[in-house]
């Protein structure tokens, strides 16, 4: 059992590939198959593949230039977040610093011209910026604001370029600005805004391939929908799109078509919109999620899809395997299982994974997804697979706060941060026990990040409804966590509570975890990034020291990383510690997951 859950880490997993627009034979990739997620240069005409990266904690990020002469990565120090893009040929060489005089920022977006010419979005304490760096000269300041923003993108002929921004002080809602650029001058004019007004967010998506309309998602009709809005001639097209759910969009290369993302129940469909006709063609995928898709010059529609039971693969319209990792594919698990459960703001929909073996009620683990705006899918996860291979039944909840259902479900937890979640995780938890599925005695509630927030936060607020509970990078002190992260996520939660905590203290109090360690009654354990920028280390050793204070059971596994882990191997000694503590917790006989705690 030990080594099934294990092999599914160990499987090589392998993204979406992208492709330089001007030469479209030359593509990169991420992939985990050297044992820590990288990036890789493939070039499609001749097959040959080339590890791009290669460092101690991965790398996440990288771009490739329209005209595929080189690629981009983010290099930062420890998985902290921190840093500056980097440039390689694509044939492969030695790395330089893509912008030399560019300071280390967090990332905020990046647009490549095929002149050479490069936008860089940044994001530091003093706010959002849009830079321009050109070959031979200093970089320059296009645009820049206290509050947030990000870069969305460049122009096909480099004389337009979008972000979004929220200047008005609601990151969580952005308008849209369309600015001039005049590379010659190194600077930049407005042409026009887009903006719904309070509480509905727009987000700026690219430009046409062929022309300067700028797709755009808005929130006009209470979902996430397409418009293409051209704001040189000031004009606006909303999509006649009946499909339910919420939907995302990319360009077909001629510009004539969109290629629309419906995600809707905790699974994608896909379709082509066809905009001279308004008319939808479903394009046909496999029942799951499809985490990224894009169409090639020809019109083929490349996807990456996975579901419950089948581990992730990269294909195409045609069902042929555009891309296969190395080594043996990951073993299966099992199908999820739909619940949708009466909460008190409305039905709350659900995941369910139950063990091949055994007999209900289950030991039961609620592993709750971060964000908060996110959502948990019909999608392949190890972690899931490997509690289900230890006999748990996993149950993943929606919650209000989780995107997919609507503006109004995603924005509900205002006013009520985390409390607001707690109640439907708790309508579930009710309903999983009173349904005979779950073992009250044997409920452990996990998560990371936002999850693990609300992991800790749930052990205080509701005390008597969990058996033992398990925090990954975790929000555990509020006030702390406000002061020590980065910048923009300080904008995210003042446009979540409606301030800093100097200004709505009482809010940020009743929604921390720390304000109600008291009422813990069960063993923790909490695994921390000693380089987290997002939930920062301090505030994990704040509610540590309370913990003591009030003699609460606890133990605690510190890696070195940011939030989360790229490796492999790291990977499957956190699985293993939570494995080993919830066993314990909960006193199922299952066999131990060969790897102790630290």
């Amino acid at each position: 059992m030990g080594e099934r859950w294990q092999d599914r880490f160990r499987a090589a997993r392998i993204s979406l590939p992208s492709w330089a627009r001007e030469a479209p034979d030359r593509a990169l990739f991420r992939s985990d198959s050297s044992g820590a997620w990288e990036i890789y240069a493939w070039d499609r005409a001749n097959g040959d593949q080339r590890q791009v990266t290669k460092r101690e904690h991965g790398t996440s990020a990288a771009v490739i230039d329209p005209t595929g002469e080189s690629i981009w990565w983010f290099d930062d120090t420890a998985g902290d977040e921190f840093g500056v893009w980097r440039r390689q040929p694509f044939t492969g060489g030695a790395d330089d610093i893509a912008i030399p005089g560019l300071s280390p920022s967090y990332q905020g977006g990046i647009a490549l011209g095929a002149s050479g010419a490069a936008l860089v979005g940044r994001s530091t304490d003093s706010g959002f910026s849009v830079h321009l760096g050109v070959p031979g000269a200093p970089p320059a300041v296009l645009y820049s604001h206290r509050e947030e923003g990000d870069l969305a993108d460049l122009s096909t002929d480099e004389s337009l370029f979008a972000i979004a921004h929220s200047e008005h002080g609601d990151s969580r809602h952005s308008a849209v600005r369309v600015l001039r650029l005049n590379i010659a001058t190194a600077t930049a004019e407005p042409v026009a805004d887009l903006w719904d007004g309070p509480g509905k967010d727009l987000t700026p998506v690219k430009f046409a391939p062929t022309d300067h309309r700028l797709l755009v998602l808005h929130e006009r009709q209470g979902t996430r929908q397409p418009l293409i809005w051209d704001a040189e001639a000031g004009t606006e097209r909303e999509l006649a799109l009946d499909l339910p759910g919420e939907l995302s969009a990319g360009w077909y290369p001629d510009g004539r078509a969109l290629l629309v993302s419906q995600k809707h129940e905790a699974r994608t469909t896909l379709h082509r919109y066809d905009l001279d006709t308004d008319t939808t063609t479903l394009v046909p995928t496999p029942r799951g999620l499809v985490a990224g898709a894009a169409v090639r010059p020809e019109g083929t529609v490349e996807y990456s899809w996975s579901s419950s039971e089948s581990p992730p693969m990269v294909r195409d319209s045609s069902d042929r395997v555009v891309l296969a990792p190395p080594g043996a594919p990951a073993p299966p698990s099992v199908p999820v299982v739909d619940a949708t459960v009466e909460g008190p703001g409305g039905p709350v929909h659900a995941l369910v994974s139950i063990p091949e073996k055994g007999d209900s009620p289950y030991p039961t683990v609620f592993t709750v997804h971060g964000g908060p705006q996110s959502q948990d899918f019909d999608s392949f996860s190890p972690d899931v697979a490997a509690w289900v291979d230890h006999g748990f039944a996993v149950v993943r909840v929606n919650y209000r706060g989780s995107t997919g259902y609507g503006s109004a479900w995603r924005d509900a937890l205002e006013g009520r941060v985390g409390l607001t979640e707690l109640e439907d995780i708790k309508a579930v938890r009710d309903w999983a026990v009173g349904s005979g599925l779950a073992d009250p005695r044997r409920l452990v509630l996990e998560g990371g990040s936002w999850g693990g927030y609300l992991t800790l936060l749930g052990l205080g607020v509701y005390p008597e409804d969990w058996s033992t509970g398990i925090a990954v990078v975790p929000v555990a002190d509020y006030e702390a966590a406000y002061e020590d992260e980065m910048e923009g996520l300080r904008a995210f939660d003042r446009s979540l509570f409606g301030g800093s905590p100097q200004e709505v203290p009482d809010l940020y109090r009743q929604s921390s975890p720390i304000t109600y360690a008291e009422n813990v009654r069960v063993p923790v354990l909490i695994l921390a990034g000693e380089n987290d920028p997002r939930c920062p280390i301090r505030q994990i050793d704040n509610y540590l020291a309370r913990l003591t204070e009030l003699g609460r059971p606890f133990e605690v596994y510190r890696f070195n990383a940011g939030h989360g882990s790229f490796v492999v191997e790291e990977r499957i000694r956190h699985m293993a510690a939570e494995l080993e503590f919830a066993l314990r917790g909960t006193g199922t006989g299952q066999q131990d997951p060969a790897t102790p705690l630290t």
